[in-house]
């Protein structure tokens, strides 16, 4: 199990998921940016997706 957190004003979000489902939880991030409802940019989707690449490639499990 995995998590990212991102917390900005007094916004917070945490993703938790295993890596099984990156590419899923990669979408979400996506989803999340393009929504103008949410107070997510795509800045914090590029942050947010680069930490989870590095963390799952670290441990070998991340397929593209």
């Amino acid at each position: 199990m995995n998590v990212l957190v991102l917390v900005r004003d007094e916004h917070r979000y945490v993703f938790i998921y295993v890596d099984k489902y990156c590419t899923e939880t990669l979408r979400m991030l996506g989803r999340f940016a393009a929504d103008p409802g949410m107070n997510f940019s795509w800045l914090d989707a590029a942050v947010l997706s680069k930490k989870l690449r590095d963390e799952t490639s670290n441990r070998g499990r991340y397929e593209r």
